[in-house]
């Protein structure tokens, strides 16, 4: 796994990042021209300790310090690059870096460095069902929604439980999987591979029984994803949509109109299901539970799909209980009345 390694790291990001885990922020969001600031259970707040106004010329050294090599010309150059980094005292951080009006910026995210059980994350029960299937199952939800928890959290339950061959396409990667019952082989894009398209074609040459494709991005990702799932795998994908029905429509939408049919075919032949979930407060407001929606691809549904239907589809979920099924509205209900949550209101996570 390749991170870069500092014997001495610089003061004022670790000591920027100590105060974000102590407050038990999600993000770190460092911008030239403003004062570092933390979200918090949703919010963000300005750092109290921090030292001051920061400037491009003071938070450009800090950023490239720990950027691996390779992005550096590209960073310097206007690009936005992702990657991430290891502090052995605090944990590991997700950054996306980029160049805004001001100068220089950059989101940090804490990775938990233990990885969640499913149980822990009341993600409906049919979940564990569906991970002994093939084909395709999507995790989908708004930035920040903790997909990529849930991704990781899925990875560990088929480690823990079965033995296969996982290998996982992410960009970057987030959680380190240690190989349990199953083997287990990460990759990350601009790192191991050109692209999730790359990646994902090679992946098919390696054997796997399962493959995590970190974000279906474009239209060439997408196609090889039905393809692996319609040859024998799981294949486990996160996409940037609010909801079951939205997804199904966005895998579609990126083909040409010559082709919808076909992939819708490929698609109701391929789907498993689509978990998505976004992000509420706790009823003491410390934290955040997640709250999801569970679509499963009974034949009824997969006719839906097939026949373009998929503004039925909510209809099937709220009837689909015995399969598993539940809508966002069910399941926000239950949550609250389990108090796992306090608020309708979903947490937007920049």
């Amino acid at each position: 796994m390749h991170s870069p390694q500092h014997a001495h790291p610089p003061l004022p990001l670790h000591g920027w990042l100590a105060q974000a885990v102590a407050m038990h922020a999600s993000d770190l969001h460092l911008r030239a021209g403003l004062m570092p600031q933390v979200r918090i259970a949703g919010g963000l707040q300005t750092l109290s300790h921090s030292a001051g106004t920061l400037t491009h010329e003071d938070l450009l050294p800090q950023l490239t310090h720990w950027m691996p090599s390779a992005l550096n010309t590209g960073f310097l150059t206007g690009e936005e690059v992702d990657f991430a980094f290891t502090l052995p005292d605090l944990g590991r951080f997700r950054v996306n870096a980029f160049m805004q009006a001001q100068g220089c910026g950059a989101v940090m995210r804490l990775i938990p460095s233990a990885i969640p059980l499913l149980e822990t994350l009341h993600v409906p029960e049919v979940l564990t069902q569906l991970l002994n299937q093939v084909g395709l199952l999507l995790v989908t939800g708004a930035t920040g929604s903790g997909k990529s928890t849930t991704l990781a959290a899925m990875v560990q339950h088929l480690n823990t439980h079965t033995r296969q061959h996982v290998v996982t396409l992410e960009d970057p990667v987030e959680f380190v999987h240690h190989s349990a019952r199953c083997l287990i082989t990460q990759r990350e894009v601009g790192t191991h591979s050109r692209g999730f398209a790359y990646g994902l074609r090679a992946a098919l040459r390696q054997d796997p029984d399962v493959i995590l494709v970190g974000e279906l991005r474009d239209l060439d990702t997408i196609r090889l994803a039905l393809t692996a799932a319609e040859t024998g795998h799981l294949v486990l994908a996160s996409l940037h949509t609010r909801n079951a029905a939205a997804s199904i429509e966005r895998m579609v939408d990126v083909f040409d109109s010559h082709e919808k049919a076909l992939v819708r075919t490929q698609l109701s032949d391929a789907l498993v299901g689509v978990l998505s979930q976004t992000l509420c407060p706790t009823p003491d407001g410390a934290t955040q539970g997640a709250v999801f929606e569970m679509l499963v691809a009974t034949p009824a549904v997969r006719h839906l799909i097939r026949e373009g239907k998929t503004s039925q589809i909510l209809n099937a979920m709220q009837t689909g209980a015995i399969h598993g099924m539940q809508t966002m509205a069910q399941a926000m209900e239950m949550a609250i009345v389990q108090q796992r949550v306090r608020s309708t209101s979903p947490v937007l996570v920049a």
